[in-house]
């Protein structure tokens, strides 16, 4: 009978009692953070660009590219469509 595969507290994938290396995302650590970030796509628009490079790696998000580009990530990972 061949091991099955099972989850192990969120400290990855286990298989015949062995931890597997990596993770689903290429190697990045998703963390959720305790608060969903609160803010109105005007603040998004108006905030620093420090403030948003910190607030999307709080999430293990991608922080590369120019402050516009982070701007339009963060309003479309963060806003409903009803806040936008």
């Amino acid at each position: 009978m061949e091991p099955v595969a099972e989850t192990n507290g969120g400290q990855g994938f286990v298989s015949g009692g062995r931890r597997k290396s990596g993770s689903l995302w290429g190697g990045s650590r998703f963390q959720m953070p305790l608060h969903y970030p609160n803010y109105s796509k005007a603040e998004y628009e108006a905030m620093p660009e420090c403030q948003l490079d910190r607030l999307l790696s709080e999430y293990g998000l991608p922080v590369a590219g120019d402050v516009a580009q982070k701007r339009r990530f963060a309003i479309g990972a963060f806003l409903w469509t009803t806040n936008r």
